[in-house]
């Protein structure tokens, strides 16, 4: 897989634009993550190297941005994780027994959801998907996700009413003891 032509080819166009892409990525992502990007786009590049067009610059700034693209989705992510961490740490308010039975009931009423209606929600709540990347895992378009969505979480509301209330825990049952 080393042709010397592609080598040669790629090098060329490595000296010739790698500063650009650089600049791109500075602009783009901050000084901090340029280079990361600007090796990616590379690598990337080498990856494609039959692809090449006969004006990368376009195309290198085009694998630059989406790259950019995924590192922000991904710290998003990220920061959404640990916003729920914070959460799930922050509001256990007493006994942990109560946040474990809202969850153990919310697992029940997940359960009786059809395998579809569970895929389209926990998509969006547990995988952190937009509900345009969850249509495209889908294979269907982004209204058609909006409608199984409102669908799935009608359904859901209805599991979670319907279902029998979980037993209380000893803070709840001493808190109604005391009143």
């Amino acid at each position: 897989m080393t042709d010397p032509d592609h080598m040669a080819r790629f090098t060329e166009v490595y000296d010739a634009h790698y500063p650009r892409v650089y600049a791109y990525a500075v602009s783009r992502a901050g000084g901090q993550l340029a280079e990361e990007v600007a090796s990616e786009t590379f690598c990337v590049a080498w990856l494609r190297i039959r692809d090449l067009p006969d004006e990368p610059l376009p195309w290198l700034l085009g694998i630059a941005r989406n790259i950019v693209r995924e590192s922000y989705r991904a710290q998003v992510r990220r920061e959404s994780l640990a916003a729920e961490l914070r959460t799930w740490t922050t509001t256990a308010t007493g006994d942990v027994g109560d946040d474990v039975a809202d969850r153990a009931e919310m697992l029940g009423a997940l359960a009786q959801l059809s395998d579809n209606d569970r895929e389209v929600l926990t998509l969006i709540a547990w995988q952190g998907l937009s509900p345009g990347e969850a249509a495209k895992v889908l294979g269907c378009s982004k209204a058609t996700f909006f409608v199984r969505l409102h669908r799935a979480r009608r359904r859901l509301a209805h599991a979670l009413s319907t279902q029998p209330p979980a037993p209380p825990s000893r803070a709840r049952a001493e808190r109604k003891v005391t009143r």
